[in-house]
């Protein structure tokens, strides 16, 4: 009976983790908890903006508004930099790099606080919106909730678009372009699943929000009288021209709001204070303006109901324009879509007014509606979108043809000048750079499992005895072996299964049906390799049958997507980012190249120079090389290297440094200044012009750029290079004496034995100890590839060597309690390129090593 119930559950449990039945499940829970916190953010929004306008005709207005401003600012960004950082500026850049697969954080925590100081800087007065904040809310509870039920890395990206999408439904009342807003713009995907999802996700949260939330982003509720909108062939000339100033006004606008933030990051203030500041000055402008202006919601009303004039919309554009650049720079958490509504609204009712004035057709308000959409296509560059959200914000059929002309003219001028959205401005502004190259989870989601399986595959018959498999086991190097009866697939026996038999004291007419594992988990030859993971790593097993129907045509283990994963590794798939323009040497010296070899020798902090330039000077000793010193100076991607003037000045400090240590050193030291776009550029091509036959980089021992094992320059050079690395995380105390080298039994540790006498000689009595880390069930460790190592080292170095086998399950956790109970001043690592930037299976063993230690770390690269 237990035996018939757990067959039972697994069955069940298998089918409701089908993915897209398990989709549709979380994509109704996704849309029903976005469309709350949608309902929620904007009723509190709402309850808090009439309070401070309320408050604002009861006392006076230019002490009320910049006070309300300057606290509800301050407070909004203490609770950013206090609890989720990440929950500063709109937010949809930072879904859009999630959704590319770029690790960035994405969760309840950063909800909620995205919730509350969304609330604090849109109820305090900041001319921004709300739709940023709630797609942002809706992703990051729909990776909350695809982290508390597992899935795959596809199945959650899915997930995410969904809570997006639903997040921006809710916002506007509108589920379809919410639904087109992610495939258009965010995941740029349409397949079964993610349209399916979306779209459940959309509708529930629209309904939601429609149901129990604010209408103030639903203009049928205006009684407008659209369904008299006429259309003439006269008004397409203006049509053309609002797409026309539309797409030039949304590349300012786009540069504005990067300017802000530049301005911004140089300013020396926190920010709670650049937050605060900017709700000040709000307060101020709008105290200073006619009181239509305190309520920035009803400011689109006014333009599109026909209560303004030419001259309020001419202020409404200036005015919002420069307050919504101004605000979003100091990295306020509001959203920037229903701003670019406003002022597609204001600048629309100026081109309908000179319309109206001429021929008199189109009343200003319909050229107001049209506006909205072609800004909004123009900054976000999504002109179906552009025209889908309007149209579910009227349902007038009329006002399609005018959408798409003045959409589709105003990303057609936009992309001439600029072809990256807002969005793409904003990652690139952070240092994120999506780009089409495949990404570890994404070469896992482009091949399929026909692209690696075994199609020879080892199987027996479920009519077969078990003294039968257990020769057929000997005879194999395999584990697991399907069971096929009349050639399909009804089970999968193990070694395991077969080891039980004895135990279960089954007689020997035992048949492999009775022990083997009934309907095994199987994948079709169309799922990708990131469900086959997830599916490996979900039941714990080491392979899967593939299958069609019932029908077996292949086997994938996890040995296959190991190797594939190796492959893209040494295949150079990935080159530099950046092949614009090569770098330019604008200085340099040269020594007597007497040397047998060349070390290159970046140098870009001073306070690592000076032992770097120690390590770089005995390494070249030992191996009788000339030393050579890159000083790379950065300049904007938009000037050519060859022709930007730069200072030196510094740069030749830091080089002399290297050659007078040379000097006393006797040791040829080498010089120059290389201009680029690119770091990593300009030290790969000094490799290949100098002949470099080892490289030695420092490394500040973390990364502030997503995606990146080390860097991106290090990542870079250790991939590309064709040479040896030595890279080197030095610690404050730069001491030298007691040295830790484990050692794995590879090349790789014979690489850094080799490296350690030159190293040593920095310190004038070391102390080295070598250890190898085992199994805790290996009886008998085999240390002759210890005993070996401290026989070479004796003969050269001047210290003390000793070495010691140590038992645990975790290398790196070894390693580092060595470390630690050693009081060691340097670990040196030996590892391959593969080992030292592949983290997907196993995990980067250098690298956790490196991160977690505070002593000086020495990894070298073979």
């Amino acid at each position: 009976m237990l035996a018939r119930g757990k067959i039972l559950w697994l069955r069940l449990s298998r089918q409701m983790l089908r993915p897209k039945r398990l989709a549709f499940v979380e994509a109704c829970l996704i849309g029903l908890v976005s469309g709350v916190a949608a309902v929620l953010l904007g009723q509190t929004v709402d309850w808090a903006g009439a309070l401070r306008v309320h408050i604002s005709y009861l006392w006076p207005a230019y002490l009320v508004l910049p006070g309300i401003g300057l606290v509800g600012g301050f407070l909004a960004g203490w609770l950013v930099e206090r609890f989720a950082p990440e929950a500063s500026g709109s937010g949809m850049s930072e879904v859009k790099a999630v959704l590319a697969r770029v690790p960035m954080p994405l969760n309840l925590r950063i909800a909620l606080v995205k919730l509350i100081s969304a609330t604090l800087v849109l109820g305090c007065g900041m001319p921004l919106g709300r739709e940023g904040p709630t797609v942002q809310i809706g992703a990051a509870l729909a990776n909350q909730l695809s982290n508390w039920v597992p899935t795959s890395p596809e199945h959650r990206r899915q997930l995410i678009a969904a809570g997006a999408g639903a997040g921006l439904a809710a916002a506007f009342n509108a589920p379809i372009a919410g639904v087109l807003f992610v495939v258009e713009e965010l995941l740029q995907d349409v397949s079964g699943i993610t349209l399916g999802t979306a779209i459940l996700a959309s509708f529930i949260a629209s309904v939601i929000s429609r149901l129990y939330g604010s209408h103030s982003l639903d203009l049928n509720h205006l009684n407008l009288g659209l369904p008299d909108t006429t259309f003439f062939a006269q008004e397409i000339p203006f049509y053309l021209i609002l797409g026309v100033l539309a797409g030039l006004l949304g590349i300012l606008f786009n540069k504005g709001i990067l300017a802000s933030l530049a301005i911004n990051r140089r300013l020396r203030l926190s920010l709670p204070w650049r937050i605060g500041i900017a709700g000040l000055v709000s307060g101020v402008a709008i105290a200073l303006l006619p009181v239509t202006f305190r309520d920035h919601a009803g400011l689109r009303e006014i333009l599109l109901v026909g209560s303004a004039n030419w001259s309020f919309a001419a202020i409404a554009l200036l005015v919002q324009f420069t307050l919504i650049i101004f605000t979003y720079g100091s990295g306020a958490p509001g959203g920037l879509l229903v701003p670019t509504l406003v002022l597609g609204a204001a600048l629309g009712y100026l081109v309908g007014a000179v319309e109206h004035s001429l021929l008199g057709m189109s009343a200003a308000t319909i050229y107001a509606h049209v506006g909205m959409a072609a800004f909004f296509s123009a900054v976000s560059k999504v002109p179906i979108t552009a025209v889908v959200i309007v149209f579910e914000m009227t349902t007038d059929f009329n006002l399609v043809l005018p959408l798409m002309i003045a959409s589709v003219v105003a990303y057609l001028v936009a992309e001439k000048i600029d072809r990256r959205s807002l969005y793409d401005l904003l990652l690139e502004w952070k240092g994120i750079h999506i780009t089409k190259e495949p990404s570890t989870e994404g070469l896992l989601a482009q091949l399929s499992a026909a692209d690696v399986m075994q199609r020879r595959v080892e199987t027996l018959s479920s009519q077969m005895n078990t003294d039968e498999a257990v020769q057929a086991f000997s005879l194999s190097h395999h584990r697991n072996f399907p069971v096929l009866k009349n050639g399909r697939v009804v089970g999968i026996v193990t070694q395991k299964d077969l080891v039980n038999i004895a135990s279960e004291q089954l007689g020997k007419d035992t048949t492999i049906s009775q022990i083997m594992t009934p309907e095994p988990v199987t994948v079709n030859p169309t799922a990708t390799l990131a469900h086959v993971l997830h599916i490996l790593n979900r039941y714990h097993l080491s392979c899967l049958p593939v299958t069609e129907g019932r029908k077996l045509i292949g086997i994938i283990t996890r040995s296959d997507i190991i190797r594939v994963e190796a492959e893209r590794l040494s295949g150079n798939t990935q080159q530099i980012e950046s092949k614009s323009a090569p770098s330019y040497v604008v200085y340099q010296t040269r020594a007597p190249a007497t040397g047998k070899g060349r070390l290159l020798l970046p140098l870009s902090h001073p306070q690592t120079a000076e032992t770097l330039l120690k390590m770089a000077v005995a390494i070249a000793k030992d191996r009788n090389y000339e030393i050579e010193c890159l000083q790379v100076i950065i300049v904007p991607s938009g000037r050519i290297p060859s022709e930007t003037p730069v200072q030196i000045s510094k740069s030749l400090e830091l080089l002399q440094q290297a050659i007078l240590l040379g000097e006393k050193s006797r040791i040829p030291v080498h010089t120059q200044i290389r201009v680029t776009h690119n770091v990593a550029e300009a030290i790969l091509e000094a490799v290949k012009d100098r002949h470099i036959d080892l490289v030695l980089m420092g490394w500040k021992g973390t990364t502030s750029t997503p995606g990146r094992v080390f860097s991106r320059v290090v990542d870079t050079v250790i991939r590309q290079a064709g040479c040896d690395v030595i890279l080197a995380k030095l610690n404050d105390k730069r001491a030298f004496d007691r040295w830790l080298l484990p050692m794995a039994g590879g090349p790789n540790s014979s690489q850094a034995i080799k490296l350690l006498p030159a190293l040593a000689s920095l310190s004038t009595s070391p102390q080295i100890k070598l250890c190898q880390v085992f199994q805790p069930n290996d009886s008998i460790p085999d240390t002759k590839l210890l005993d070996k190592s401290v026989h070479f080292l004796q003969r050269r170095v001047s210290g003390k060597v000793i070495a010691t086998p140590v038992r645990a399950n975790s290398v790196s956790e070894a390693v580092l309690k060595c470390a630690e109970l050693d009081n060691s001043d340097v670990i040196v690592l030996g590892a391959s390129r593969e080992t030292l930037l592949q983290q997907v299976i196993q995990g980067n063993i250098a690298e956790n090593i490196s991160r977690k230690s505070n002593c000086t770390v020495i990894m070298v690269k073979t």
